[in-house]
């Protein structure tokens, strides 16, 4: 047997199995990494249900790896996994979730926008059978006005695009069943957008409104280049739609260009006219060379995808795991089941 289906295998982690996990990516949130694990453990203690805290580390440079170690050598429930560098939120997230063994694992931000004091409402939904518990932001506090709005038209376009449907205003915040884990673990691509792939597998999902909080500490690491990547991941992830436009737009440019070259001929035959050629031609020449050069942009970027799918590397590398207590070397490990 293959490590990829070792690793897919329902059975691989029955024997560490515990009812919920909480898998928390880091990036330089030492502020509040500390706040956020005594609220956050307050409330899995009132659940009474065994638990675990999953790390990540996404190659941070303040001090959240110490802090995260200190954490997981003083709780057995806390499971620290150290990325070799920065991979990104989405690789964090992905080595998150390979090394959850909960039967219900649930996903928030360290800088507690998304209160933990919802996740009895979300195992609440997951017992009453629900494999994908998302929860729908009514309102975003402590966000400006532009980055609400741009948010909120940006999953109506995706929506409108997309192959699959996405549940608007929906974060990364959300509880994925053990049922959810293993479909997500059989996606293989290397240019992820969870939230796409969390809609993609298609499992019963309940969506939960809530109020987004301010920031308890420290500052967003999200700009608004790096939020407009992440957007036209999503979009060039799931949907060949650009492209379409891009045709489109061939045509309809060939076809006013025909309608224009027929005014002309008529104007001059019909008028004598003589043809006032300059500022006509290097408008042309100036609108047309600028969507060659997007469509060949647009293009390449579709291209690229597949050429970094092709090289099939890991999605992530662990430097190391502290799980209760205990130091594990998984730098090779990781390279097997990074895809899942």
């Amino acid at each position: 047997m293959s490590a990829l289906v070792e690793i897919m295998s329902p059975e691989l982690d029955k024997g560490d199995m515990t009812e919920l996990s909480v898998v928390i990516p880091l990036y330089n949130e030492q502020e509040v990494i500390t706040v956020m694990y005594e609220r956050l453990t307050a409330v899995l203690t009132g659940l009474r249900v065994t638990y675990e805290l999953v790390l990540v580390d996404d190659g941070s440079g303040d001090g959240t790896p110490a802090v995260m170690r200190r954490l997981a050598n003083d709780d057995s429930a806390v499971t620290a996994v150290f990325l070799s560098r920065n991979f990104g939120k989405e690789a964090a997230l992905t080595a998150g979730l390979a090394h959850a063994v909960g039967a219900a694992v649930v996903i928030m931000d360290a800088d507690l926008q998304d209160p933990p004091e919802l996740i009895p409402k979300m195992m609440q939904a997951w017992n009453e059978g629900a494999d994908v518990v998302c929860m729908r932001r009514s309102s975003r506090a402590g966000e400006t006005w532009f980055k609400r709005r741009s948010a909120h038209h940006f999953y109506r376009v995706l929506n409108a695009v997309s192959d699959v449907e996405i549940p608007p205003d929906t974060g990364d915040f959300r509880l994925l069943s053990r049922k959810a884990i293993y479909a997500l673990q059989q996606l293989n691509e290397r240019n992820r957008y969870m939230k796409g792939l969390f809609a993609w597998i298609g499992l019963p999902t309940t969506v939960i409104e809530y109020d987004r909080m301010p920031r308890v500490a420290g500052t967003t690491k999200w700009n608004y280049a790096s939020l407009f990547n992440l957007a036209f991941q999503g979009i060039t992830s799931f949907s060949t739609a650009p492209l379409r436009l891009v045709v489109a737009g061939g045509l309809l440019t060939a076809f006013l260009g025909i309608i224009f070259a027929l005014w002309i001929v008529a104007k001059t035959l019909v008028f004598g006219d003589p043809v006032q050629g300059y500022p006509s031609l290097i408008a042309m020449i100036t609108f047309l060379g600028g969507a060659q050069l997007l469509s060949i942009g647009l293009l390449g970027e579709y291209i690229g995808k597949t050429y970094y799918e092709t090289k099939q590397r890991p999605v992530y590398l662990v430097h190391e795991v502290l799980k209760r207590g205990r130091v594990v070397d998984q730098m090779t490990a990781s390279s097997e089941r990074s895809h899942a």
